[in-house]
């Protein structure tokens, strides 16, 4: 059950309220006043709590359900539990979300400054803005209306941050333009040098990092990443990109429009992602690579070369997932002990 002493409950709704909300339709109108005060999962609802059916594999647990409500569809409806009005749609999980904005949201601090932040007198901040204990924002910074700069962050001289943006507490965001409504979660790091060498008389010695990290619309960053930014060009994050915790993008990348990179994932130099490409959790991508659009590259993968758009792929280095799948299956055929 979600704990209220952390998010405010918005409730109790009527279950024609949530019907309007989930474009859904009650199979029987004679309930659509029984009221709702909360949402859980079909193991854990209770009465009172409206649940979600969206698995035929859980055909079993339906029965079993003891939610005042469930959200179904059409073809699951008839396994649900027969005292739980059942609320039929075409997306339950669309249902979940809508359902959950409705009853939960997060809460946002008020809009003022903290007396410890240091704001240079040069920065430019928008109306509406919060700005934590300890937070620093340097010289000639730009920072939209309605933003949230956490505790302890800290924005390098003449940044740029979007309106309703937020930055977590204890980022540190240099070098950088940001566009609007991104979240930088905690201890995240945009804009740090790339990691560039040259051997010169039998030593490393750094490479200038002259390029910035461009940061698109409806951007989220997860924690402790780590966005590098370009050693001449820039790097570059598109819009509606989605980059889990503990993820590596180095100096040069460019991301295209909503793309997805689960937790662990390294991405070399100058490597270049398509629209929409997926990249499961510790996916490692190789410096100057191509991945065309819509490709999905699966966990724990190594990308040595080019990938074609919309292609599934997998293994080290990577093949078509259904290649790997056969190479997998001829090698513990290969190696079976018989008895």
């Amino acid at each position: 059950m979600v704990d209220r002493s952390f998010y405010r409950n918005n409730g109790p709704f009527s279950l024609a309220e949530i019907a309007r909300i989930c474009e859904a339709r009650i199979s029987d109108n004679d309930k659509s006043g029984l009221e709702v005060n909360d949402i859980a999962t079909m193991e854990n609802a209770r009465k009172g709590d409206v649940c979600f059916f969206y698995d035929k594999k859980a055909k079993e647990e339906a029965a079993k359900i003891k939610a005042t409500a469930c959200v179904t569809t059409e073809e699951l409806a008839q396994f649900v539990a027969p005292e739980t009005a059942v609320l039929i749609c075409g997306n339950p999980k669309l249902a979940f979300l809508k359902l959950n904005s409705l009853f939960y949201e997060i809460p946002l601090p008020e809009a003022q400054i903290a007396a410890s932040a240091r704001i240079d007198k040069s920065a430019q901040l928008g109306m509406n803005c919060f700005v934590g204990e300890n937070a620093v924002i340097g010289k000639n910074v730009k920072i939209g209306n309605n933003c949230i700069i956490e505790a302890n962050a800290i924005i390098e001289d003449n940044c740029e941050i979007g309106q309703g943006s937020r930055i977590g507490a204890g980022a540190h965001i240099a070098f950088c333009r940001m566009g609007e409504n991104c979240h930088i979660f905690s201890g995240a790091r945009i804009g740090q040098d790339g990691f560039g060498f040259m051997m010169i008389g039998g030593q490393h010695k750094r490479i200038p990092q002259l390029g910035l990290v461009i940061i698109g619309n409806d951007v989220e960053i997860g924690a402790n990443s780590c966005v590098d930014r370009g050693a001449l060009d820039d790097t570059v994050i598109g819009d509606g990109c989605r980059i889990d915790n503990l993820v590596q993008v180095a100096h040069n990348v460019r991301l295209g429009k909503g793309c997805i990179l689960v937790s662990q994932v390294g991405i070399a130099g100058s490597t270049v992602l398509g629209d929409y490409v997926v990249c499961g959790g510790q996916v490692g991508l190789a410096d100057h690579v191509h991945i065309g659009s819509g490709a999905q590259i699966a966990a724990q993968s190594g990308v040595m070369g080019n990938v074609e758009p919309g292609a599934v792929v997998m293994g080290y280095p990577v093949v078509p997932i259904k290649q790997f799948m056969r190479q997998t299956a001829f090698l513990q055929n290969a190696v079976k002990v018989k008895k």
